[in-house]
């Protein structure tokens, strides 16, 4: 789990503006997401759940919404693909959203990206992703996680950070 000092609230004491939800099968996701959680939260306040345990109100006041899971079949998993479907049109239109995906290290016409995947349904959807999706590999499908990952995690989640200061007074909350 992310630890306490991720879990911290916005300046209002209500939710945390930046948001990770992931999926994971056999941990290695969540390893990503706890890393880019903690990056984050050196710029804002973030944290992380599972997609299983997003609610509703979670959403309120996120301005930026990552989004990861394993790849399953070339895409992402189905639980992603509902909680994204459940989020309404106007309150993803409001945040800026990042995606990435654990995947093999392969040619990705070969083992697919759920972070294309759900790049692609949130800009069906409206929504205005920060960055081009990032994947991260693991070298079989239960893991590890490829060597250098979590740095290269750490590495993607400044550049979140970055670019979402370069234009986060462009988001604006319904």
């Amino acid at each position: 789990m992310v630890s306490e000092r991720t879990m911290r609230v916005g300046p209002d004491g209500g939710q945390p503006p930046w948001l990770v939800v992931y999926d994971s099968k056999y941990g290695n996701t969540e390893r990503i997401a706890q890393v880019i959680t903690e990056t984050l939260a050196g710029s804002s306040p973030a944290r992380a759940l599972h997609v299983g345990q997003v609610k509703a109100p979670d959403l309120e006041g996120v301005t930026l919404l990552v989004m990861g899971c394993p790849t399953q079949a070339w895409h992402a998993t189905p639980a992603m693909t509902v909680f994204l479907a459940s989020i309404p049109r106007d309150r993803l239109k409001a945040m800026a959203v990042a995606c990435f995906d654990t995947r093999y290290d392969k040619p990705r016409w070969l083992t697919g990206s759920a972070a294309r995947h759900l790049a692609k349904l949130v800009k069906q959807a409206g929504g205005q992703l920060l960055t081009p999706p990032e994947s991260f590999f693991v070298d079989r499908s239960e893991g590890p996680l490829a060597a250098g990952e979590l740095e290269r995690a750490e590495g993607w989640a400044n550049s979140l950070a970055a670019s979402f200061a370069k234009r986060g007074a462009r988001v604006h909350l319904p």
